[in-house]
């Protein structure tokens, strides 16, 4: 009991009430001041004695010295429904700290229901505390390590102390000890915090957060945008309590916003295995209240739920305007006892006639599923990718799709993070990624591989028909499952003769369908003898290795190439299933006759998104296969790589390291000469053409042959690519570009040439398809020439891929001759001459507006003439707009569109057109490809379409986002496509600059990527450098810059105009200066230094 106040006392009591009396600013001063004396050791007792006096002054009319002395008392009893607590809690109040009440008692109440056996050792924080009176009861309660009260409202916090004090010491100002010998102030902690801005800033990790945060916007938004300090209004910052503004998170429409922001902020500072606690009322509904926790990656609980009165202090208009303006209603109660709900509109205008409404409050407990990855992807997410966060979904039924798409989700938003720019990777596939497959193989498997048996495809039925072009057999034999593959064609020819050793020449591909069991198969090879095999294997023959030794056995005995499919036998897990095709490769060396196809497909995580890859162990084959690829599909993507490549870092992370010696496996047997080899079309090609030269052991290449931009990619790109994994259920039109290409389309060339409809956005005459690259369409469109027997015309100067896939392909080829003067655009007389003779379907290739390589610039009236001409004689037209939309020298460049087109030729017969586009460059989205074919005759196409590799819907949707800025014109993403065309004009100006101080001819450039160069002062010159000696010319300059300066450029044998060679410059900046520097170290090597200046 505490001792009789004495004279001296009751004079203190006095001065203090005749302070509070003056005002509510008064009575907060008189509270400071005490504070100070009590955070004073030598003062504490006494100021603790003093409170005591003036509660018991007043035991009793409080509300009567709360409007006098602006103050008052109160006594909190934490004895809830058969909780136990020790003692009651004293508490002092002023009219800018929200009282407690229902709202904050359910709270604890449902806190009550989270057990916890192991508080002593736990920190808490409590969010949004108020008077501290939670915390004071949870300290008590619990003798945790530390409790951390936090508040927004500095009065709040300061009250909150002296809470403390009040019941961490007697009224005789003497410590109350627990039973470990602490006393409250040893537990607790005050602290002003924006939410969790405290603990963050002091990097102090919780064990759980608990939190009753507001969950109304305020009425008056402006009023919540003050700058709040210790001398707001005693109104401001009593409506810090009731409550919230504006977060910028998609959960502001339910005014759950400032939970949101709460429980990401949580996540940075809760332990992995920390809980989170949060009141929340149910008026914006379970299933959004639950969502809000559920899309951050956490499993929920509801520990406890009720009814309370909604507080009549307490505007609902903000709700009520939401419902207004969006189809969501929250959910109110008429009284206590209702059980049907009622709208926010109705509740207000029940309220203001008197009535009284409740709502739901739930206290949920929440843990995060994933606790590494989530703290991980969200410590990156704060880090440049903000936001996203309405997109985020970590939602998951399944515990092993979490664990596999959080594991990418966390290794995607780090690599878009490091990666400012688009890496150089080599077209048969990422060198990181197909030293995973290796690694994995051997890890796991125990077969010895390397990344230079591995090579990789969008797909394993484009695997299938890219190795069956390379050899154009005659006569294949397809497992019946994977003849869905094919192109019809192949399968539809009555032409079967066996092997026939046969007309090779014509390089066609013959298929029929067999039974995957091995016996019935080796019975049709031994047969027909065929020149290719492809199947997979019976599941019950894949668990041993002899069905394979048997197929093996009998495809070399008759001379067959053999592949070999396992994508339904190799699982990703550890430990992995029986395969006995690798088993059989554990022990044995794949014979050279033999390659290995495997498919990946995850469509529980992201459906359809796939990648294929090839095992050789035959270097010429191998070498085939990856420069077949880069000619025929361009390359794979990325991100499907970095996808699959995520899983098997995941599963190497698992495997022991040499959990199994090395065995010494057994070499392959001489194949026989009969063996097919590659077609004609495919060994002239491939030995003529420019492939992709990797880096070697000892230095990197700068690469200046490729058509790829290598400039840092825009953060919205970015953003939208990571969004685009992150969602869950994303809709078909949220996927759908349909309607934005067409708009880009109009836009930017007027319309399609050919269109009759070219005035309506909707087109009725056009037809769009996808594709993963350009280059995969555009050899779609060479494989209709071929079936039609046409020929295909292309300009002197023409892309020397397309040029060389055609040449692939078998198809007829024929050049429009072009000049320098000219910028190698066609001319109208020398097409016209080029058409006349021509007695087959004749195709005609022009690049434009912008040419690819030159950089020059074709007008419209140039397009249209040519195009008249084509029209004329009835050619098919392929205008490749793919490094289009990047013009940058446009001076007296006429260019407006080819709408007209349409109405100013006669189309008798009807004019064929195609519009090859490529998104990627002119959306800045440097390193995701995608391509778009837009024609006006399907019955062209629609044979050859089989095995089109299709970009993923998570392209598709960052696509359709950043057409919806390019078509809106959106400042800021027009700005970023301008600030590219700015450097990509500054870097022609240098490169051209440097070209010609070191003895090269430039003819210009006004736009794309890349230019066209002669190296005059070079051709006839004398060089030897290391594994480089000759007479330089425009062919072999090439190979004599890259041996002596690591600097790779396409020679004249890629243009295909005597002696011009090709630059890209789209590089990122530091690798352009390197190339800069090699062109003229390269003069220096080969003319002196002096020579030209």
């Amino acid at each position: 009991m505490a001792a009789p106040a004495s004279d001296d006392e009751s004079k203190d009591v006095d001065a203090f009430l005749s302070s509070c009396a003056a005002s509510g600013e008064a009575a907060y001063a008189a509270a400071e001041a005490v504070l100070e004396r009590l955070q004073a050791r030598a003062s504490r007792a006494a100021a603790r004695r003093l409170l005591g006096a003036v509660r018991r002054r007043f035991d009793a009319g409080q509300e009567h010295r709360f409007l006098t002395f602006h103050f008052r008392d109160v006594v909190v009893d934490p004895h809830i429904r058969g909780f136990q607590q020790s003692t009651k809690l004293t508490m002092m109040e002023i009219p800018s700290i929200f009282t407690p009440e229902d709202w904050s008692f359910a709270f604890y109440e449902g806190l009550n229901q989270h057990q916890d056996s192991t508080s002593r050792d736990k920190t808490y924080g409590e969010l949004g505390c108020g008077s501290g009176w939670i915390s004071i009861a949870l300290a008590e309660k619990l003798s945790p390590l530390k409790v951390y009260g936090l508040d927004i409202n500095p009065r709040a916090i300061k009250i909150a102390w002296i809470n403390l004090y009040l019941n961490a010491l007697d009224d005789n100002g003497l410590p109350v000890y627990d039973r470990e010998g602490k006393t409250l102030l040893d537990r607790v902690e005050f602290h002003e915090s924006d939410l969790l801005s405290y603990c963050i800033d002091n990097k102090i990790e919780l064990d759980c957060i608990v939190g009753c945060i507001p969950q109304i916007l305020n009425p008056n938004p402006e009023a919540m945008s003050k700058i709040m300090t210790e001398n707001s209004s005693e109104k401001f910052l009593y409506s810090l309590s009731n409550y919230c503004a504006l977060q910028g998170f998609f959960e502001d429409q339910f005014g759950l916003g400032l939970i949101a922001r709460a429980v990401e902020e949580g996540i940075a500072v809760i332990k992995p295995m920390g809980i989170m606690i949060f009141n929340i009322g149910g008026r914006p509904g379970q299933g959004v209240c639950e969502r809000l926790f559920l899309r951050r990656g956490f499993h929920i609980s509801k520990l406890w739920q009720t009814k309370i009165m909604q507080a009549a202090d307490t505007d609902i208009s903000a709700l009520v305007e939401i419902e207004q303006n969006s189809p969501h209603q929250f959910e109110f109660f008429m009284d206590l006892v209702g059980d049907q709900s009622v709208s926010a509109r109705t509740a207000q205008a029940y309220m203001k006639s008197g009535g009284r409404v409740s709502h739901a409050l739930s206290v949920y407990g929440c843990q995060l599923h994933k606790p590494i990855q989530v703290k991980k992807l969200f410590e990156i997410l704060k880090d440049g990718f903000n936001e996203i966060s309405s997109s985020l979904d970590l939602s998951f039924d399944n515990d092993l799709v979490a664990a596999e798409k959080m594991a990418f989700l966390v290794y995607l938003a780090s690599f878009l993070k490091e990666n400012k720019s688009n890496p150089c990777e080599p077209p048969f596939g990422c060198l990181n990624f197909r030293n995973l497959v290796a690694d994995f193989m051997k890890s796991y498997y125990n077969i010895p591989l390397t990344s230079d048996n591995v090579a990789v495809f969008p797909s394993r039925a484009v695997a299938i028909e890219i190795s069956l072009r390379l050899f154009s057999p005659a006569l294949a034999i397809v497992d019946e499952h994977l003849t869905r593959h094919l192109p019809k064609q192949w399968l539809t020819s009555s032409a079967i003769e066996g092997r026939a050793d046969c007309n090779h020449a014509k390089d066609t591909v013959i298929a029929i369908a067999a039974p995957r069991q091995s016996d019935l198969l080796i019975e049709l090879i031994r047969k027909l003898k065929p020149q290719v095999v492809v199947t997979g294997l019976a599941k019950f023959e894949a668990i041993t290795s002899a069905a394979l030794v048997n197929i093996l056995s009998a495809t070399r005995d008759v001379g067959s190439r053999l592949f070999v499919d396992i994508s339904e036998h190799l699982e990703l897990s550890s430990p992995p299933n029986s395969n006995g095709v690798l088993k059989y490769l554990a022990e044995n060396t794949l014979p050279s006759h033999a390659v290995i196809l495997c498919g990946l497909v995850k469509d529980q995580v992201y459906s359809d998104l796939e990648v294929g890859f090839a095992i050789s162990e035959d270097e010429t084959v191998y070498k085939a296969l990856s420069q077949t690829i880069e000619l025929l599909e361009g390359h794979t993507s990325v991100i499907s790589q970095q996808y699959y490549g995520c899983l098997f870092r995941e599963l190497l992370a698992l495997q022991i390291d040499n959990r199994h010696a090395q065995r010494e496996r057994q070499p392959a047997e001489v194949i026989p000469q009969k063996m097919i080899g590659f077609s004609n079309s495919a060994m002239s090609t491939l030995k003529e053409a420019e492939f992709f030269v990797p880096d070697s052991k000892e230095s990197s290449i700068i690469h200046m042959d490729l058509d790829r931009s290598f400039l840092p990619v825009p953060s919205v790109v970015n953003t939208s690519i990571f969004e685009s994994f992150v969602r869950q259920n994303i809709t078909d039109s949220e996927t759908d570009v349909h309607f934005g290409i067409k708009k880009l389309v109009k836009c930017c060339y007027g319309g399609f040439p050919g269109d009759r409809y070219a005035d309506r956005l909707d087109g009725f005459g056009m037809e769009i398809i996808y594709g993963s690259t350009c280059v995969a369409l555009f050899n779609k469109l060479v494989l209709c020439c071929v079936q039609e027997q046409g020929t295909f015309f292309f300009p002197l100067g023409t892309n020397g891929h397309y040029v060389s896939a055609a040449k692939f392909m078998n198809a007829n080829i024929s050049t429009i001759p072009t000049n320098s003067d000219s910028g190698f655009k066609i001319e109208p007389m020398a097409l016209n001459e080029a058409l006349i003779e021509e007695e087959n379907w004749a195709w005609v290739y022009i690049s434009g507006p912008t040419i690819n390589p030159s950089g020059f610039l074709y007008s419209d009236k140039e397009i249209r003439d040519l195009l008249s001409i084509c029209a004329m004689h009835g050619a098919r037209v392929v205008i490749d707009t793919s490094f289009s939309g990047l013009e940058f020298q446009t001076d007296r460049w006429a260019w407006r569109n080819l709408e007209r087109f349409s109405y100013n030729v006669c189309l008798d017969p009807p004019f064929t057109a195609f519009m090859l586009g490529e998104l990627s460059l002119g959306l800045t989205a440097t390193g995701l490809d995608f391509g778009f074919l837009i024609f006006n005759d399907l019955s062209v196409v629609e044979h050859n379409l089989a095995n089109l590799s299709q970009p993923h819907s998570t392209l598709k949707y960052t696509f359709r986002k950043l057409l919806g800025l390019k078509n809106k014109r959106d400042q800021h993403f027009s700005n970023l496509i301008m600030e590219q065309k700015e450097t990509l004009k500054n870097r022609a100006n240098h490169l051209a600059k440097t070209l010609v101080s070191c003895g090269w001819d430039v003819p210009g450039c006004h736009g794309g990527i890349s230019m066209l160069a002669k190296p005059t002062a070079y051709i006839g010159k004398s060089f030897k450098t290391e594994g480089f000696e000759g007479t330089l010319d425009g062919c072999n300059i090439r190979e004599a810059i890259l041996r002596s300066t690591g600097l790779c450029i396409s020679s004249s044998k890629w243009t295909g105009i005597p002696d011009y060679c090709r630059f890209s410059f789209a590089l990122e900046s530091s690798e352009f200066n390197r190339a800069m520097g090699c062109i003229t170290r390269f003069k220096e090597f080969v003319l002196g230094v002096d020579m030209l200046t």
